[in-house]
């Protein structure tokens, strides 16, 4: 694999993280209460309880993409 197809795949990557963590984002906003009543559904968790998943795993998905696609992106960037 060449230095730009590591950097197309990096970037491309990253585009869809970023991207699918927007959305995730936008869901919980526009559409909190009904995604709350689905999941109460199946488990008994209070609003502060799943607020707080949802916050956790967007911070886990944010860092994930941070340190494995943006930051190898921009350190290659910068040696090639």
């Amino acid at each position: 694999m060449t230095i730009e197809n590591s950097l197309n795949f990096l970037g491309w990557s990253s585009l869809i993280n970023i991207a699918l963590l927007l959305y995730w984002f936008l869901i919980l906003v526009y559409a909190h209460n009904l995604i709350y009543k689905l999941h109460t559904r199946w488990f008994k968790i209070s609003v502060e309880k799943f607020d707080s998943i949802h916050y956790s795993g967007m911070m886990i998905l944010k860092l994930i993409t941070l340190f494995f696609n943006i930051i190898p992106y921009i350190v290659l960037k910068i040696i090639w």
